[in-house]
């Protein structure tokens, strides 16, 4: 992406505020990028950039509303020409790939320091996808195991779901509440009900009952898929 004697246009969507007044921060005293906007969850995130229309979305994967993940998708059907690098606490395998699949360009860790991100948004801003050495690793020995692809029978129901997804789906379907849920898979609510949001999006779907009905159909929620 050629950028002659242009500055990097950031949007930043995170609902932690102390997160969004780092990042100001941050971006402030780089000359080369500018903070064009904020947006506290997934529907404000893709408002703004329908609006902005900023060279770089730094995306927390957990928010309110609409997940990280679905926002980035929804964004680059629009603004293709926008990179999304994807920010998180976790380095779970399933979240990595479902931002893959959506199109990020780039997933770090919330972790990392100021000079780290900066380079990032930099890297992403010039066509590049960058991960983090952990998450390269991960990914690396992903797509190395032999047994990536060759499940079969009611978990792989739902191709456009991730691994996690049909996991809370086939709970969901064997009569689990969201709680009970988080605390089986040592996952936080928040991160359940983000899930769920993305599971109802991906099954086209409005409540819990129908996404219930569409995985027993599927042959979900029963003993031998828990």
């Amino acid at each position: 992406m050629d950028r002659p004697n242009k500055r990097i246009r950031v949007l930043v969507a995170d609902d932690h505020p102390v997160f969004r007044r780092g990042m100001r921060a941050i971006l402030g005293a780089d000359p080369e990028t500018e903070l064009v906007g904020e947006a506290t969850d997934g529907d404000e995130a893709i408002a703004r950039a329908l609006e902005l229309r900023p060279d770089v979305i730094l995306m927390d994967l957990n928010m309110p509303n609409t997940t990280g993940i679905e926002a980035t998708r929804r964004i680059l059907e629009t603004s293709p020409g926008t990179a999304i690098l994807m920010l998180t606490m976790f380095e779970d395998d399933d979240s990595v790939l479902a931002a893959m699949r959506a199109g990020a360009h780039g997933y770090l860790l919330k972790g990392s320091d100021g000079a780290q991100t900066l380079r990032a948004i930099h890297a992403v801003a010039d066509g590049e996808a960058i991960f983090g050495p952990t998450i390269t690793s991960r990914l690396t020995e992903y797509f190395a195991s032999p047994e990536r692809g060759r499940k079969t029978g009611p978990s792989h129901a739902f191709p456009n779901l991730t691994e996690r997804e049909r996991e809370i789906l086939s709970l969901m379907a064997g009569g689990y509440t969201n709680t009970a849920i988080a605390t089986r898979l040592y996952l936080s609510p928040k991160t359940v009900r983000n899930y769920v949001s993305s599971i109802f999006t991906k099954l086209q779907v409005t409540d819990r009952p129908q996404a219930i009905v569409r995985a027993r159909e599927a042959g979900l929620g029963t003993k031998d898929t828990l």
